[in-house]
């Protein structure tokens, strides 16, 4: 597949990117980006969407970020004072606005993004089913905005922007087809519904890989203070899903092969075994976090978790304290070294205060 813009021809197969008569040299992730804004010129690309597929959800600087996209520029012969191109939308993204023409094979509306590696949702637009188009709307895209912000202070949750999933508003796709698009392993969907004082919100967790139906639940409340009721939902809702995602992360990573699982997989493992509070689930949970701690040195929630499992099999009986609480505290401060905000590692079971 070859995109033809402008005077310049990027080349997929052979990873190439040629500019008048001549070849540019380009980095592998500055290629990636060209090719993914050019892919999705139908819409805007967030930050979250480079970092997901670019970098497999891995942070990197705000400065990492600008050199790469001028380096886009710069390739394609565009700049940023310029942008006529690759467009800056301020706090939305990047959006390629320049004329393509395909090449060599078949048009792609859907092309597939990568998972990242760690668990990944998206919350589509709620509809506003009411009797009155549009007459809840603005309360719809409330509770689904109020949902992409609460969800992203669940910190082993990476949470698709409100600019990449707005673009599913009024648009009929189906699970699959966002995983693909997205790159999302969860998706979050619902409605509104008003009749006379009362209002209906229902909710829907899917697995988007499979189709699978997760979770869903009907909230009803009076109407009043708009935003009151619409952070109870909001916080319903998120307080409802959290535990539903870690059981389904849990069973996915059983189901896999141990040596095929990443670093989360090996921790959403340990968690299915460490809340059935038995001393076997307590020793199935150790083996995996010990695993993902070799693999993986300086993944703090690893380390927050097996923190955490030592001290609580120290305070059961099942193991010795001094196995217990000193290796425990030790993983603990290491969990508050890597991330300060790590709930394992920070809490008093753990670190012993």
């Amino acid at each position: 597949m070859r995109y033809l813009f402008d005077d310049c021809a990027l080349d997929l197969d052979r990873r190439e990117l040629h500019r008048g008569a001549g070849q540019v040299a380009v980095e592998p992730q500055v290629f990636d980006l060209l090719a993914l804004l050019i892919r999705h010129r139908d819409r805007v690309v967030s930050k979250d969407d480079l970092l997901a597929t670019i970098w497999q959800g891995r942070i990197v600087s705000e400065s990492t970020l600008f050199n790469r996209i001028n380096a886009a520029r710069k390739a394609i012969g565009d700049a940023g004072d310029r942008q006529r191109l690759i467009k800056t939308l301020p706090r939305k993204g990047l959006r390629f606005v320049g004329e393509v023409r395909e090449e060599g094979g078949e048009s792609s509306p859907s092309p597939e993004l990568s998972l990242p590696d760690r668990p990944s949702i998206a919350v589509l637009p709620f509809a506003d089913m009411s009797g009155d188009a549009g007459r809840e709307e603005h309360f719809a895209d409330g509770i689904s905005e109020d949902l992409i912000t609460g969800l992203a202070r669940i910190r082993w949750l990476f949470v698709i922007a409100r600019n990449s999933t707005f673009a599913y508003k009024h648009r009929a796709a189906d699970a699959k087809q966002v995983s693909r698009e997205l790159g999302v392993r969860y998706i979050l969907g619902g409605s509104v519904r008003r009749a006379g004082d009362r209002l209906r919100v229902t909710a829907q967790l899917v697995d988007a890989t499979t189709g699978g139906h997760l979770w869903s639940d009907r909230y009803e409340r009076q109407v009043g203070d708009v935003f009151a009721v619409q952070d109870d939902i909001t916080r319903s809702v998120a307080a409802a899903i959290e535990p539903r995602l870690l059981a389904a992360e849990g069973i996915r990573a059983l189901a896999r092969s141990p040596q095929h699982l990443g670093a989360w997989e090996l921790v959403a493992q340990a968690q299915t075994h460490f809340w059935r509070m038995s001393r076997a689930d307590h020793q199935a949970a150790i083996e995996p976090l010990r695993r993902a701690i070799e693999s993986h040195p300086d993944y703090a929630p690893a380390h927050g978790r097996l923190g955490f499992c030592l001290v609580f099999a120290a305070h059961m009986g099942w193991i010795g304290a001094d196995q217990g609480l000193l290796a425990g505290r030790d993983h603990a401060i290491r969990a508050i070294a890597l991330d300060d905000c790590d709930p394992w590692g920070t809490s008093r079971w753990a670190t012993g205060r």
